[in-house]
């Protein structure tokens, strides 16, 4: 191929690279960057907090469906949730990237401008990765994060009588899945909530620091990951429908629909939010909106006191 072809074979694999990271800045936390075999980050506490996510073209994302730009934020945004779930703050990402040799040098720079301005907003940078040939699009982001002096907070600690908050929007990621797939492009903000989630990065340091027990990113929808809570903690939770937010434009995308919007806030994923469980007697922190209690152990996750009758959330491999 050509050197000029505009594909990623034709820039090759450095100055790819070098086109991906050429001044970015990084935060003070990055001690040696992209460029070396690998990198340095400083860690205050003492401790790293890592995770890992992969997004795999049409099943993760759909280039027709979200810009590149889009993907890479979301690729950032879903790793960096499960750190700050920990009450830990994000320090930098590691980038994996595979893609075919034809794809335009074009896509790949507009990804990882999502991926760095996703970054930039959680005040951090990508401090390294690595670039291969693969036959679709794979995107695999590392984070790590900065406990700051705080115990992590884990999924095992609820409690019988703890109550159960929530923080961000649910429901919404859902809802636009729906959109998109009946061919709709709008209401381009319940779309854009499936194509590019904005989480709030600081409420898990807030619930930290407010005595949270336990919490959870809420990816897989809000009943599955309570469930993972009540599981690990040996517990029950109940959560109560009219505490949930079920908003307007929710049921106005349900109604137009066919679709029970309060279904989507139950079980509906890729929301990104969080969700924790605090003592009864502590004052829930800004942002956070009590939803349920937890309740007697061993009992699993009900709603308004009984049983969903419904898949609870995502599965892999369904």
């Amino acid at each position: 191929m050509s050197p000029n072809d505009g594909t990623v074979a034709g820039t090759g694999e450095f100055r790819l690279i070098e086109a991906v990271t050429a001044g970015r800045k990084q935060p003070e936390t990055t001690l040696l960057g992209p460029g070396d075999d690998a990198a340095v980050v400083a860690t205050p506490d003492g401790r790293t907090v890592v995770s890992t996510d992969v997004l795999v073209q049409g099943v993760h994302f759909r280039l027709d469906w979200s810009s590149a730009e889009q993907v890479g934020r979301k690729a950032v945004a879903v790793n960096l949730t499960d750190i700050a779930a920990m009450g830990a703050r994000p320090t930098s990402v590691l980038m994996g990237f595979a893609c075919p040799s034809d794809t335009p040098t074009s896509l790949v720079t507009e990804l990882t401008q999502g991926m760095w301005l996703e970054a930039d907003r959680a005040g951090i940078g990508i401090v390294g990765g690595d670039m291969v040939r693969a036959d679709q699009i794979v995107i695999s982001v590392t984070a790590l994060g900065d406990l700051g002096g705080r115990e992590p907070v884990t999924r095992s600690g609820a409690r019988p009588g703890d109550v159960v908050a929530v923080c961000g929007r649910l429901g919404w990621a859902a809802a636009g899945l729906a959109v998109l797939g009946r061919g709709f492009r709008s209401p381009v903000s319940v779309v854009n909530a499936q194509r590019c989630p904005e989480p709030d990065y600081e409420a898990g340091i807030r619930a930290a620091d407010g005595g949270a027990t336990s919490m959870i990113d809420v990816s897989d929808g809000l009943l599955s990951d309570l469930g993972h809570i009540a599981e690990a903690s040996g517990v029950g939770i109940d959560v109560r429908t009219a505490d949930l937010d079920v908003s307007s434009r929710l049921t106005e995308v349900g109604t137009a629909l066919g679709a029970d919007p309060l279904k989507w806030v139950l079980t509906g994923g890729e929301d990104h939010a969080f969700a924790a469980t605090f003592p009864s007697f502590a004052e829930l922190p800004e942002g956070w909106t009590e939803i349920g209690v937890v309740t007697m152990p061993d009992s699993g996750v009900t709603v308004d006191g009984k049983r969903y009758g419904h898949d609870s959330g995502w599965q892999h491999w369904r």
